[in-house]
């Protein structure tokens, strides 16, 4: 028997609920496919995480469902040749925890091809108090990268900074010498963020509300975790030629834009995927990640909790309430 947390929906109200349960291999077999079986070491809360576990979303596509779309282990079992038995591995994304079970438990059995090794820099809790925010952040740094935008092209605005995608992009393009805009709901954050690097702070109520097609230019590139209104404004200040990476929807899905700003100033809005990204696209991201985040500043803004403080935590990262990153202590 091992520890999971599962989330259930009645088939008599559709209300969703979720309870830290034991379960067994056969309940894995029967309910996963795949061909690696992973002794869970930690995993990480994530905004979608939060969704799939309060129901506020419908992000979790079958029921019953271990919600967790983040793990880091060692291999137990492998039928896939790229694994073996003591292999330590993450994984990240494709579709676990929302139609395949996931990381919120301590066996995970999933397909090898999903899996990356872990960095030798990286603990397994390490590389889950990166998780997939952080991941998807190292995603946004290559993007603005891929498109030209440099720490002498000028300031880089990173929306939403207080929360995990925010906190690691901050602290990235911060140590890669980028002059970092951070931008958040909670200036009570102001020395935290500081602290990973950012050079100013400003209140999000300056992005959040309908604005202008285009305003003064006033950023180089930016990292946007929110969506809405607060894209749209993050796209009319931008730069001549500069590029916007959209990861998360924080304020809504809906971007109430123009073309104003792509094309009078030539401005790149890039779609950041980090469910489906290709192996080679996580390798790079990883490998960047071991390369360039401060372990220190990675500390600073991680807190460990247990399994069982999940649920808790899941309808705090939905409320707002959660700064930087939260690992899950999950096994040994």
């Amino acid at each position: 028997m091992f520890d999971a947390i599962l989330v259930e929906k009645s088939g008599d109200t559709g209300a969703v609920s979720a309870r830290l349960v034991q379960l067994n291999d056969s309940d894995l077999i029967a309910n996963t496919e795949g061909d690696v079986t992973v002794a869970v070491a930690a995993s990480t809360v994530n905004y979608k995480d939060g969704l799939a576990i309060t129901g506020k979303s419908p992000v979790v596509r079958r029921y019953p469902m271990v919600p967790g779309i983040d793990f880091a282990g060692t291999v137990l079992e492998s039928a896939n040749p790229s694994w073996k038995p003591g292999d330590q591995v993450i994984l990240n994304g494709w579709g676990v925890g929302e139609g395949h079970w996931g990381g919120y438990a301590a066996k995970a059995r999933i397909k090898g091809e999903w899996l990356v090794p872990l960095p030798a820099a990286f603990t397994p809790a390490q590389a889950m108090a990166i998780g997939t925010a952080g991941y998807t952040a190292m995603l946004c740094v290559l993007a603005l990268e891929a498109h030209g935008v440099t720490p002498d092209k000028g300031e880089v605005l990173v929306t939403g900074a207080a929360g995990g995608v925010g906190s690691v992009a901050v602290a990235l393009l911060a140590k890669l010498g980028y002059a970092v805009i951070a931008s958040t709901g909670r200036l009570a954050e102001t020395d935290y963020l500081r602290q990973l690097g950012a050079a100013t702070v400003i209140d999000r109520a300056e992005l959040a509300a309908p604005g202008r097609p285009l305003a003064k230019e006033r950023w180089a590139g930016a990292v946007d975790t929110v969506g809405s209104h607060t894209l749209a404004n993050v796209c009319a200040g931008t730069r001549y030629r500069g590029a916007v990476a959209a990861c998360g929807l924080a304020q809504g899905m809906d971007f109430p834009s123009t073309v104003a700003p792509f094309i009078l100033r030539g401005v790149t809005l890039c779609g950041i995927d980090s469910v489906m990204a290709p192996l080679e696209l996580r390798l790079a991201a990883w490998q960047r990640l071991a390369r360039d985040l401060d372990p220190a500043k990675l500390a600073a803004m991680t807190r460990h909790i247990g399994l069982a403080e999940v649920i808790g935590a899941a309808h705090d990262i939905v409320d707002g309430k959660v700064r930087g990153r939260l690992v899950v202590d999950v096994g040994g």
